[in-house]
């Protein structure tokens, strides 16, 4: 059965996730991170993509960005992960493949979504009980987008601006979102659309980038298409 084509516009920000091949460690030493850090900010300018927040677990990596072109997305997840694996196999003396296939994504919504993906992607280490603050992780966005730490990799989204007239202003904004869990809602809606490859928001968006699309981005209903009742014959 050929795959779903990929669900991307230009312009239109982009969940994605890529996981390691059957889930297995895909970062062995602070130095991989940095290094993948290091490329991605590399080909994200190459690529023309605007990174806004990012986290790097052990065994996959969710990024929120948005491409300038529908290709975009791809063209960076692509040198970006060879690039990777080979650093890899060579570092580790291993050979073979390292990711889990394609990475999987979908458009978001900007006004109702985009900053609970912030939070969901940098929350991440937290729901994985790796830390009990995302500040404690340093391989995320987190300490950048809340802290102020010095980021040349991060494109600061519209939304994120307009939290605060200024930089200070804005980080405490930003704070204040993490003072409470995301709510499991929004987090099933966020993984089911990113598992799924399709557009995360509401009808209206749904039904705009289909349109743009020319095809489903939503989940259809399981089972048969029910059958059309014939009309009744007037009395």
């Amino acid at each position: 059965m050929p795959r779903r084509p990929r669900v991307m516009l230009a312009g239109v920000p982009l969940h994605l996730i890529q996981r390691g091949n059957n889930r297995q460690a895909c970062f062995f030493a602070d130095e991989d991170y940095r290094a993948y850090l290091g490329w991605l900010e590399e080909y994200a300018q190459s690529s023309a993509c605007a990174i806004y927040a990012y986290v790097l677990m052990t065994n996959h990596v969710h990024l929120l960005l948005t491409p300038r072109t529908s290709t975009g997305a791809s063209e960076l997840m692509k040198r970006l992960g060879q690039r990777y694996v080979q650093y890899v196999n060579r570092t580790t003396r291993r050979s073979g493949t390292l990711w889990e296939g394609r990475f999987r994504s979908c458009l978001t919504q900007e006004e109702d979504y985009v900053l609970g993906c912030y939070r969901y992607i940098e929350l991440n280490p937290v729901r994985a009980r790796l830390v009990g603050h995302p500040a404690e992780y340093p391989w995320s966005s987190y300490r950048a987008n809340a802290q102020g730490e010095p980021s040349t990799l991060l494109t600061p989204h519209r939304l994120y601006t307009a939290l605060g007239n200024d930089a200070e202003a804005r980080q405490a904004a930003y704070r204040e979102l993490f003072c409470y869990q995301l709510d499991p809602g929004t987090v099933d809606e966020i993984r089911a659309a990113t598992n799924g490859n399709f557009a995360l928001g509401g009808s209206r968006f749904q039904a705009q980038i289909a349109a743009a699309l020319g095809r489903r981005v939503t989940q259809g209903k399981s089972g048969r298409p029910r059958k059309r009742s014939e009309p009744e014959s007037p009395v």
